[in-house]
């Protein structure tokens, strides 16, 4: 059964798409769809956050993009001497949090110790962080997207939790989104399954897949990598087949390969 899967390919990993070996294994055809265009921004402000591990009491990161930020800021050898040096240690003694496995292999390849990849969305992170932080810890901070929602932040101010946010990039619309789709509707028709990876990719998707299927659209079983993506196509009208268990290539795989049987 042909699948389409609404997300960007892996940056610079070689080798096919995990998402793609998985529904393989499983005897399904997947293709992928780029969906969001990022523009990094507020480079010299991060910089300098980056260089001051004693003025916040640790790291947030919610998203694989606010990682890729911060290594841009370190390609500059003197400041990656610096932090091999003595920053990453620095940063190193106090909390990096992180949500899903992606996220924290990128944050491992910066020299830091994440911890909370199991928690799988920025709630239940949340909790962990009102579990383990003190009130009066100097803030957490928290590079992210223009797109982030609002529950992280709102449920640490809400317990006391002392935080600094600073939106890092920017996220758009891929340029060629449009025409892709119309491209594999047309060579491949209908597919048994469709995967959305983010509510701003149901934003962005949405329309275009209900017009390009029709009366078939009902027929498809669409799937979510998580429960915010799942309440997105949700709230817009859409019949959610299956929301994997966790955010990992094999969970969407399994709950996809359940649905389409």
């Amino acid at each position: 059964m042909r699948v389409l899967l609404l997300k960007d390919p892996r940056d610079g990993e070689s080798g096919p798409d995990p998402y793609i070996k998985e529904l393989e294994s499983r005897g399904h055809k997947a293709t992928l769809i780029p969906v969001l265009s990022f523009k990094f921004i507020s480079a010299n402000t991060l910089s300098d956050k980056l260089l001051q591990p004693e003025k916040h009491g640790g790291l947030i990161f919610t998203s694989p993009r606010a990682v890729e930020a911060v290594k841009l800021c370190l390609e500059d050898e003197d400041r990656k001497q610096e932090w091999n040096k003595s920053l990453k240690d620095k940063w190193n003694r106090k909390s990096i949090y992180v949500v899903g496995k992606a996220t924290a292999a990128l944050v491992q390849s910066l020299g830091l110790e994440p911890e909370g990849e199991d928690t799988g969305t920025a709630d239940v992170l949340s909790r962990l962080i009102i579990e383990r932080e003190e009130k009066n810890i100097p803030p957490l901070f928290f590079p992210c997207g223009s797109i982030k929602r609002e529950v992280l932040p709102t449920a640490l101010r809400e317990n006391g939790v002392p935080l600094e946010t600073l939106t890092v990039y920017q996220t758009t619309e891929h340029p060629d989104l449009e025409k892709n789709l119309k491209n594999y509707f047309t060579k491949q028709g209908i597919p048994g399954s469709v995967g959305f990876f983010s509510p701003s990719g149901v934003k962005f998707c949405l329309e275009a897949v209900r017009r390009l299927s029709g009366e078939q659209l009902t027929q498809i079983k669409f799937a979510a990598i998580g429960p915010t993506t799942r309440d997105a196509m949700a709230a817009e009208g859409l019949c959610v087949s299956c929301t994997a268990e966790k955010p990992t290539a094999q969970h969407l795989a399994a709950a996809i390969a359940d649905a389409l049987q």
